[in-house]
């Protein structure tokens, strides 16, 4: 299964629309938070497709709620932006929610800078912001034979 991972648009619907349209092999779209609207819109346009929201800090606005914990083949993804988990200053207590919630793979945005760290059975994913000109966005993979993460540079 191929997951579409994003965050922080910031009003550029454009680039996730170009994304989206690109990885149409994408069964799942993951959306970190900063830019309702623009997740709004894409779940408009693409209705065939599994999407995930959560809210982000600048979503003032918006019903997505601040966590969402979904199992896919077998996997457990705990997904956030990350704001309340204060990834900015570091990722311990991401990784210690993400473990208590028996997850095995934590998916957050807000830092904008794409990660993507092996730690003890847990993944840490942040694709980083797809807003920009040279922005990037993440894919997920899960198979039988495990997990592979993997940061795209986006450019126009």
């Amino acid at each position: 299964m191929r997951i579409l991972v994003l965050s922080d648009s910031h009003g550029m619907y454009s680039n996730m629309r170009r994304v989206v349209m690109k990885h149409n092999d994408a069964e799942v779209i993951i959306f970190c938070g900063d830019g309702a609207e623009d997740i709004e819109e894409i779940k408009r346009e693409f209705t065939d497709r599994m999407i995930i929201a959560v809210r982000g800090n600048c979503d003032f606005c918006c019903s997505n709620k601040n966590v969402e914990t979904i199992t896919l083949e077998g996997k457990k993804l705990f997904i956030t932006h990350g704001h309340l988990y204060g990834v900015k200053g570091g990722l311990y207590t991401l990784a210690c929610a993400a473990r208590e919630a028996e997850a095995d793979i934590a998916i957050f945005g807000h830092t904008h800078m794409p990660t993507e760290i092996y730690d003890d059975g847990l993944y840490l994913f942040n694709p980083g912001s797809i807003m920009g000109y040279e922005g990037s966005y993440g894919l997920i993979d899960i198979t039988p034979a495990g997990i592979m993460t993997n940061t795209v540079k986006f450019s126009r």
